[in-house]
């Protein structure tokens, strides 16, 4: 890109070739350089791609050693950017090994039986939440399935959607947020609907990963008309399973589905702090964040066979 070896000048004994440059924008860039050190200098442009720059020979040692100094502080500048948000985590399988222990438990626990030991301990119950403070069940009752219907479809949406979660968010941040949505999701579910009203499922959970997804597509959309085409994208597409799923069933809920959606929109957000980018790339946090969203469903059903 630039030729420094000194060359005397025939035409002109007082002047010899500093460097020959291929890109105008470096020339511009020597001459700011030379012009800085006060060094006068002389530019011969013989084609497009074939630059020179003449200096005057008691000067050729300085202009030389300018070029060389401002050539190897600037040897790695502009530094690359790191963007790591949507960095792969170590661990791939996240989302299939807690989609799968889901359906396990499910093996477990069965169908919704009004005498099923599970269900009368676990199931989402607003009257034991509001008047005993049984706030655990807000959580256990994510863990529970009507019928096999029901597990089925948060299974197959859920392994699909909670991975593309976990590869934009990593493993701890993304589980710890989808139980925080879904959470809050069931709890405003309960103080809207009132005593009285049961809920099972983990399709709270779904939705409120579809609407992290959307906040987050939305977030990283560069032009305006771009931003609001991938915004509502994928808000109808859960609105329209929200149709499908949210209303099919005896104990399925459309309040907690509706809320899931609106709680992911709100908490997918998180990824536009200045510190997401430090967060997500902190290992001892994902994991902290994964073990303690673990042994929150643990410490949860503890709690319900206390």
């Amino acid at each position: 890109m630039i030729d420094q070896e000194r060359t005397p000048v025939t035409d002109n004994s007082s002047e010899e070739l500093l460097a020959r440059v291929a890109d105008p924008e470096y020339l511009n860039t020597c001459s700011l350089v030379l012009s800085a050190a006060n060094i006068t200098h002389r530019i011969r442009i013989v084609s497009r791609n074939h630059m020179e720059i003449f200096v005057a020979s008691s000067l050729w040692e300085k202009a030389h050693e300018e070029l060389a100094a401002y050539a190897g502080e600037n040897a790695n500048w502009p530094p690359q950017p790191r963007d790591n948000r949507f960095s792969p985590p170590v661990f791939q399988a996240m989302s299939p090994l807690f989609i799968g222990c889901l359906a396990g438990f499910y093996g477990i626990t069965g169908d919704w039986q009004p005498k099923s030991l599970w269900f009368v301990e676990g199931a989402g119950n607003s009257e034991a939440i509001l008047n005993n403070s049984e706030l655990f069940r807000l959580v256990t009752a994510l863990t529970l399935h009507a019928d096999v219907v029901h597990l089925l479809s948060n299974c197959v949406l859920g392994v699909f959607l909670l991975h593309f979660l976990l590869q934009l968010t990593g493993n701890g941040i993304g589980l710890f947020a989808m139980l925080l949505t879904s959470v809050t999701a069931n709890y405003l579910n309960v103080l809207v609907h009132g005593s009285g009203h049961m809920f099972v499922g983990f399709s709270t959970s779904v939705f409120s990963i579809i609407g992290m997804l959307c906040t987050i597509n939305f977030a990283f959309k560069s032009t305006r008309t771009r931003m609001v085409l991938h915004f509502f994208m994928p808000v109808m597409a859960g609105l329209a399973l929200l149709a499908m799923l949210g209303s099919e069933g005896e104990r399925t809920d459309l309040g907690s589905h509706l809320f899931g959606l609106l709680c992911g929109l709100i908490c997918g957000n998180f990824v536009r702090s200045p510190l997401f980018n430090s967060l997500r790339t902190s290992f001892w946090l994902q994991t902290l964040l994964g073990l303690t969203t673990l042994f929150v469903y643990y410490g949860c059903w503890l709690l319900a066979f206390s």
